[in-house]
């Protein structure tokens, strides 16, 4: 019998090639906090407990609900600000404490 087309090891090596490159594009697709409102950042951090997202051209971060264990030990919940369209937005990311303890 004739067959037309690549053998089918060939057809399998380029579907998870093609699966694999739309995935890489898709994960480089953070949502923006300087196209979001400062409600909508916190809504989405607090929907997903734990959001990468872009704070500058090329900046981004993890950002994590106040109150969840969203933090590896010994990190902790800090504050922190991101730009927003309506303004500086409050919301927290994971770091280590920082102890001032006096002399």
């Amino acid at each position: 019998m004739f067959k037309l087309g690549l053998p089918m090891k060939a057809r399998s090596i380029a579907w998870i090639a093609g699966a694999l490159l739309c995935a890489a594009t898709t994960a480089h697709a953070r949502p923006d906090t300087r196209a979001m409102s400062c409600e909508q950042v916190r809504s989405l951090i607090q929907s997903q407990r734990a959001a990468v997202l872009t704070t500058g051209q090329n900046t981004y971060e993890r950002y994590v609900r106040q109150f969840g264990n969203e933090c590896d030990w010994p990190e902790v919940p800090t504050a922190a600000s991101v730009p927003t369209r309506d303004g500086q937005c409050r919301v927290y990311r994971c770091q280590e404490p920082v102890f001032d303890f006096p002399n």
